[in-house]
């Protein structure tokens, strides 16, 4: 499952390429987006800043007192139609802009970043579902596939990489439309191995 994606364009690109009104302004990112860390995504049309994950309430074992939420990031797509995601897939569906998304390759205790793209592509986009919450504000989460072709090389799941004739149809057709588009990636990818450690 993806933990960690790359997108280095700023917001004025992003809202260009897309065609979407930039609520952001000038404002930069970090190039790389984890878990529970800030991101942007395109939502009704705009650019908009929201956190990666929705928060899942966790309880101590040994205490019974709330722990800090912990970001669900990820969201099977053969999962859509459960509880904690239906309501968001039916409803806030939205593009996620990035350049590459990582996985974790090697060894236990050794495992390095193994980095996935569109060949020639600058940017693309993968499907997302966000919502409003109370602990984080608005949050997304990336909805995953079973990985194909040279994906499936790396990892047994991959993102839903949308196609430019795709983006529309996830963001405002129907779910049955939007759920016929969760499949592998059929085109060629760009697989960057590196020496640089997974856990930093």
């Amino acid at each position: 499952m993806c933990n960690l994606y790359r997108m280095t364009n700023s917001a004025d690109e992003v809202a260009r390429w897309f065609g979407a009104v930039n609520e952001l302004g000038g404002a930069n990112f970090g190039a790389e987006v984890f878990p529970g860390y800030p991101g942007v995504v395109i939502a009704g049309g705009r650019l908009r800043q929201m956190t990666w994950g929705f928060p899942l309430q966790l309880t101590s074992k040994v205490t019974g007192k709330p722990l800090k939420p912990k970001p669900v990031n990820n969201t099977r797509s053969d999962k859509l139609g459960s509880y904690m995601w239906r309501y968001s897939f039916e409803e806030r569906r939205c593009l996620i802009p990035l350049s590459a998304w990582a996985e974790a390759e090697g060894p236990k205790g050794g495992k390095t970043r193994t980095w996935m793209s569109l060949p020639n592509a600058e940017l693309f986009s993968v499907a997302g579902i966000w919502r409003d919450t109370s602990e984080w504000g608005s949050c997304y989460s990336m909805v995953m596939t079973d990985s194909a072709g040279d994906a499936a090389e790396v990892h047994s799941r991959m993102p839903v990489v949308l196609t430019e004739d795709q983006r529309q149809i996830w963001t405002e057709g129907s779910a049955e439309a939007a759920y016929a588009l969760c499949t592998p990636y059929a085109g060629p990818l760009a697989i960057d191995r590196t020496a640089t450690p997974w856990v930093a």
